[in-house]
This record gives structure tokens, sequence and C-alpha cells, in this order.
């Protein structure tokens, strides 16, 4: 395994990106609440962390700028395609006053890669279809992989990151805390 500690500039910021820690859990919480206005997505990556059939160790990152502020933030969970093992990119978030300048495209980078290396083989994302596809995601309908809720097919996507075994088609189950 590669040390999970990296630079990616981006922007003309290098943005250092590392797993998330326990000290880190009230900034985390902090920036997925600036980042979409609301205590909601701070909330739900609380119960994730306390869901152990959700929780994948390693795969919570932050970017931090120069001065060791937390930027941004990725986390990767469990997820089932029907009964087939997954895993949910969700959320992605950046502090307001710090995005678009790559902190969010260098922590999703980074929680890839480490999930790729934990030996993870699918990631689905439910987002915005002209920011995710920039990481190699493409419609999950491609692989007959559906949501069991109401939601342009275009927003959920799917990564293959390891092809050696066919992608199960079906309908995702994301962990409970998601509520759909």
């Amino acid at each position: 395994m590669t040390d999970p500690m990296t630079d990616l500039t981006a922007h003309g910021t290098a943005w250092r990106t590392r797993r998330e820690t326990s000290a880190d859990t009230a900034e985390v919480h902090a920036v997925n609440a600036a980042a979409f206005g609301r205590a909601e997505e701070a909330d739900l990556v609380d119960a994730l962390r306390a869901d152990p059939a959700a929780w994948l160790p390693g795969l919570s990152y932050v970017a931090e700028d120069p001065d060791g502020t937390i930027a941004a933030y990725a986390l990767i969970t469990r997820c089932h395609v029907d009964d087939v093992p997954a895993a949910a990119l969700a959320p992605v978030a950046v502090r307001p006053g710090m995005q678009r300048r790559g902190a969010g495209s260098a922590v999703v980078r980074a929680v890839l890669e480490a999930a790729r290396e934990r030996g993870e083989r699918l990631v689905l994302v439910l987002g915005h279809p002209g920011y995710y596809p920039r990481f190699g995601f493409g419609p999950a309908a491609r692989h007959g992989i559906r949501a069991g809720f109401d939601v342009p097919s275009e927003h959920l996507m799917a990564l293959v990151l390891d092809d050696s075994v066919p992608v199960a088609p079906g309908t995702i189950r994301y962990p409970a805390a998601f509520g759909v």
C-alpha cells in the first residue's frame, strides 16, 4: 500500500490529502455542514461512522490547505447492488470559500485510490453528471445498476476499480443512514 498522505496541486494550491483521524471529527462535521448549508450531510457522516456494517476503515479522507485547515472531505462506505457488496462515494464536501480550487478533486482522487488499494471493485455515486466523469465515473445503467427510488438515471454513476470480475446488475441498497 502506498503512503496514504499525498500532495496534489491544482489551481496553484498544494492540497495535502490524508485519511481522516479521530481528531478531525468536529472539523469534518463543520466542513460538511458549511458545504451543504445544513446539518443533514454532517449528521449523515456521524451516523455512518457509527454503523459498523457501513463504515469502511481507511476510506474517510480530507484535503488540507497549506496551513493545515481541512478544505475538503470525501467518504466511501459500504453499499450493495442487490446482495453484492459495492462502495458508495458520499458525501463529498468542500468549504465554501475553498470551492473551485481543486480541493474536492484532490480528496476524491485520494479516496478512490485508497478504495482501489483496499480491494474495492465498484464505487457508486449519486451526484452531478457534469462533475464525476472526470474521475472515470459513467452511467450506472450501463452496468444494469439502478436506484430503488426516484432519481434521474444520469445522476447514478459507477466506477469499476477492478474489472477482473463482472459487475453485478441490480438495485443499489444504501446503508440505513441514507434514508432511502
